[in-house]
């Protein structure tokens, strides 16, 4: 995707993430257990507060976080929001800063992510106030289920391996087809981590088929079982669930 595309879908979301949330503050995030709405929106301008001061300094801020406390959630969401997509305005995509994910160090990864950050928690607020999804683009969909295979899932089970506990020592070199959209990744579970290749491998041993809006959003553990299509083994797929959690808690 193009980064006027992210910047794009960037303001939809936040938009329909903040119509939402002003409905009723209270209410509880069932996605996000331990979460109010109060909570998921301070979360998300915290975060747009985080990725605005790395670019700003090319460096993790600290300390961090800062002292929010004397804002209201909506008042901080709308500055944190401001200066993100300001300090976007004002930078090239392929500006160095320095981001989690070692192989890319651009400001354009933290459009890619900022952009995606938002929709799952736009979904969040939605699933909070039992209110219909908004309408998640098929390029932004099939982009998010690209970046949370490839970035959270394989890389994250190879750096950070310590978040999966021992449900990696489990893993058995077998394979698990993601597919979407005609596009396809294959996730091989290993007890050294998870690689994911982009189509299909020559052998899997599960499956999970649906549109790209169903998917992204299973994958991110957002809707259960029944919105996608499962073939396979059911504990392998539980497996997938189960790391998937990890790498994205």
């Amino acid at each position: 995707m193009e980064s006027a595309r992210y910047l794009e879908c960037l303001a939809a979301d936040a938009a329909r993430l903040r119509f939402i949330a002003a409905e009723n503050m209270s209410a509880p995030v069932p996605s996000c257990p331990e979460w109010t709405v109060t909570e998921l929106v301070r979360h998300v301008a915290v975060v747009y507060l985080h990725k605005t001061e790395a670019m700003r300094r090319g460096a993790w801020p600290s300390p961090w976080p800062p002292d929010v406390s004397g804002e209201g959630p909506l008042d901080l969401f709308d500055r944190a929001y401001a200066g993100l997509v300001a300090e976007f305005a004002a930078r090239k995509p392929d500006e160095p800063t320095v981001t989690w994910y070692q192989p890319e160090q651009t400001v354009g990864f933290w459009l890619r992510r900022m952009a995606q950050e938002t929709v799952i928690h736009r979904v969040d607020a939605e699933l909070a106030l039992a209110a219909p999804f908004a309408p998640i683009p098929d390029d932004l969909a099939v982009d998010g289920i690209d970046e949370v295979l490839v970035r959270f899932l394989d890389f994250g089970s190879k750096e950070w391996t310590e978040d999966f506990g021992d449900r990696l020592a489990s893993c058995d070199g077998r394979v698990v087809l993601v597919r979407s959209a005609g596009a396809a990744w294959s996730a091989r579970l290993e007890p050294t981590g998870v690689t994911v290749t982009s189509g299909e491998a020559d052998q899997h041993h599960a499956t999970a088929d649906g549109d790209p809006t169903h998917v992204l959003l299973w994958l991110w553990r957002r809707v259960g079982d029944e919105a996608v299509r499962l073939e396979g083994d059911p504990a392998l797929i539980g497996k997938v669930r189960e790391l998937l959690g990890d790498a994205t808690r």
